[in-house]
């Protein structure tokens, strides 16, 4: 599996420079409406585990920080062991794999919404890889948490792999 998502992250292509100068002329700002709407959210509490709203936070900040060190330097393998590394680090607080696919679905909604045509087309693809491949980061990371996190209500309704 993790050989898969090196292989669909080396096909991912980095922005152009335009691009990511306007992501980082814009990610402050992005940053804190998602972590505004993020924080308002009635299930915050399911998503990211009792306590840990001010991670959740952190995480907001860091998250577009990556991303733009990302992309001016794309390298695939720290893309995908820095989003391994992510999951299993969250999780193991309680976060649950729903939190991504809502706190993802924030952070496009944003882009889409902030960036231009041209940069959004170049910089939606690493969102969309980020989605569509939460179910694998899961799977993957099932493997080192402890089988009280691997078997929470969120995995097994479905919106994680079960082994």
């Amino acid at each position: 599996m993790k050989d898969a998502l090196l292989t669909q992250a080396q096909k991912l292509e980095p922005p152009g420079e335009t691009a990511i100068r306007e992501f980082a002329d814009k990610w402050e700002n992005m940053a804190a409406t998602g972590t505004r709407l993020l924080m308002a959210r009635p299930d915050l509490a399911k998503l990211v585990g009792r306590g840990n709203e001010k991670m959740a936070e952190d995480n907001n900040r860091n998250f577009p920080r990556f991303m733009l060190s990302l992309f001016s330097d794309y390298q695939p393998a720290v893309f995908v062991e820095t989003v391994l590394w992510v999951f299993r680090a969250y999780r193991s607080h309680g976060f649950q794999t729903t939190y991504w696919a809502a706190n993802l679905n924030i952070w496009v909604d944003l882009l889409q919404k902030e960036l231009s045509e041209d940069a959004w087309q170049q910089i939606y693809p690493f969102y969309n890889w980020l989605i569509v491949n939460i179910p694998v980061f899961t799977a993957i990371t099932d493997t080192d948490l402890p089988e009280s996190v691997s078997n929470s209500p969120d995995h097994l309704h479905g919106t994680g792999t079960q082994k």
